[in-house]
């Protein structure tokens, strides 16, 4: 029974004694004490020896304190259990009503008696879309899913369309403008004209995101309850011939150019090398490796249903969507939270171009990123006071990331991922004199670590730690910082029998699609000497 909710019949008073030598001198501490003890032991124990002046090299005294007030509540629990006891054998109480006071309080403070928690919607629909996924119904969501897609990318053509009319609009006003400035107009002049379009620009792309935004919500809103209703329908009935018939594949209304444009992905070859690796002391395990070339947008860009694999792509990862081989990514970000340049702007501009039909949209998941990384900082700063010149400074760290830190977005509407690891570096990794100890490095270690605790079998993984390639990453920074990643994932692979009792994964190396054939087959050449890759063994037949 707890302390604090004992409920003695009245308060009583004993008295604490003491002794203890003080030099020559034989010293008594008496404390009377109200018992049951409310107090902590340990701020009692302070007080006792601030207010006696005891000295504090007397550590017994804290020790014959705790024993005293122990031994002290037994007996008061032992007495009044004894008393309850007598009033229950004396008829004084009522056992019925006692019997239902410890009935209720059992049920209320036990977990096997609580009342289970309600599904929710989310959950609901993941198992309805689980189930329809992986029945004859499935090519049947494949090509409603597509046909909103092909809706989204043809109204985000007619958004670009649109912006790139009035660019060229207010291009042709500016140049006239900038004609007469001396003449007729001043430099106040032309800066009210550059005012007025930008607002018109923010005007133009406030009303296109509304209405993205708004069409988004229907069609997610529409395909959860058809998703719904096509369950229970083929639950009723077996036969989904005359479903799979109601939906077919939309034909594109794009014109051929804007196919071809930047924001489509194009097929491009692109060379990879596969390798089978064993690793473990003992127990070994089969681990899948391979190396690829390619843009690292390329697995997340949707396809036409048109080109080449495109749709078994998409069933692959519809498949594995509610499973335990999930898809991972790494894409290395600066470390504002955000989606307004560089390679997160392109990967926000990808994500929108599909609606997302189970999981919040990349704007509202980097939002919540956004409150927990400032509800950690702030909780970090306050353990320290503030010095004089850190406010601004504290402010400003509040809203970034540390390198080597990482947040994860969850995706159902790329192509062949389903969590983004968006892991935090600086310019320092463009740098030739990184170590295994850096801030990077040991991101990479923690992501590994949460694709063993989270089911995630497949990552791709920045080989060079760049997605594009400069002038100072001559021949031999790439071998060099190829290495040093090989080395490394490989010790981090061998702790993930640790991890994960040794599941077999597969690592896929991703190198900038600018780099040369001749490099990349270097590179190939490379891993097979840092990794033990599995020997063929050829048979043949003995005459």
């Amino acid at each position: 029974m707890k302390k604090n909710k004992a409920k003695a019949s009245s308060n009583t008073e004993k008295e604490f004694v003491f002794e203890f030598r003080a030099g020559k001198h034989n010293c008594v501490l008496k404390v009377p004490l109200q018992f049951p003890v409310q107090e902590n032991i340990s701020d009692l124990h302070g007080r006792l020896m601030l207010l006696h002046k005891i000295p504090c090299y007397l550590e017994k005294l804290k020790n014959s304190l705790s024993s005293f007030v122990e031994k002290e509540t037994i007996l008061d629990y032992d007495r009044e259990a004894e008393l309850a006891l007598q009033r229950l054998t004396t008829g004084d109480v009522d056992v019925n009503k006692l019997t239902s006071a410890w009935t209720r309080s059992y049920v209320e403070t036990t977990l096997e008696h609580a009342r289970p928690e309600e599904p929710s919607w989310d959950e609901d629909f993941a198992n309805v879309y689980h189930e329809l996924i992986h029945s004859p119904a499935s090519d049947t969501l494949l090509n409603l899913e597509h046909n909103y897609f092909v809706s989204i990318s043809e109204l985000i053509s007619e958004r670009d369309m649109e912006i790139k009319k009035l660019q060229e609009r207010q291009a042709a006003e500016m140049d006239k403008v900038m004609h007469e400035l001396g003449n007729t107009l001043s430099d106040q002049d032309v800066n009210a004209v550059a005012s007025q379009h930008f607002d018109a620009q923010q005007v133009l792309e406030n009303r296109w995101a509304s209405e993205l935004k708004q069409v988004t919500g229907i069609q997610k809103h529409e395909y959860q309850e058809w998703v719904v209703k096509l369950h229970q329908d083929l639950q009723k009935s077996n036969n989904s011939s005359k479903i799979n018939e109601e939906i077919k594949v939309q034909p594109s209304q794009l014109s051929e150019a804007a196919d071809s444009g930047a924001r489509m992905f194009e097929e491009q070859p692109q060379l990879e090398e596969s390798f089978t690796i064993h690793l473990g002391a003992q127990l070994k395990t089969m681990h899948n490796l391979r190396l690829v070339r390619a843009d690292v947008l390329d697995f997340c860009k949707h396809r036409r249903h048109g080109s080449s694999g495109a749709k078994l792509r998409r069933l692959q990862t519809a498949l594995s969507l509610y499973s335990f081989s999930l898809c991972g990514l790494v894409l290395l970000v600066d470390n504002r939270v955000n989606s307004y340049s560089g390679i997160k702007r392109d990967f926000a501009t990808v994500a929108k171009e599909c609606t997302d039909f189970h999981f919040p949209c990349l704007e509202e998941q980097l939002e919540e990123v956004q409150q927990v990384v400032l509800y950690a900082r702030a909780q970090r700063s306050s353990k320290h006071k503030d010095q004089p010149g850190e406010t601004f400074c504290k402010k400003k760290h509040l809203e970034s990331q540390p390198g080597g830190e990482f947040y994860i977005t969850r995706h159902s509407n790329l192509s062949e991922v389903h969590a983004v690891f968006h892991l935090c570096v600086d310019d320092n990794v463009r740098s030739g004199n990184i170590t295994a100890r850096d801030p990077a490095i040991m991101g990479l270690r923690n992501i590994l670590k949460v694709c063993c605790t989270h089911d995630i079998t497949t990552v791709t993984i920045p080989l060079l730690l760049v997605h594009d390639m400069s002038e100072e990453m001559t021949i031999p920074w790439c071998l060099k910082r190829a290495e040093l990643v090989f080395k490394c994932v490989k010790g981090f692979m061998m702790e993930m029998a640790s991890w994960d009792g040794g599941v077999s994964r597969t690592v896929q190396f991703l190198v900038p699609k600018t780099i040369s054939e001749e490099m990349f087959y270097q590179l190939s050449n490379m891993l097979p000497q840092i990794f033990r890759v599995s020997s063929t063994l050829t048979l043949t037949s003995k005459h």
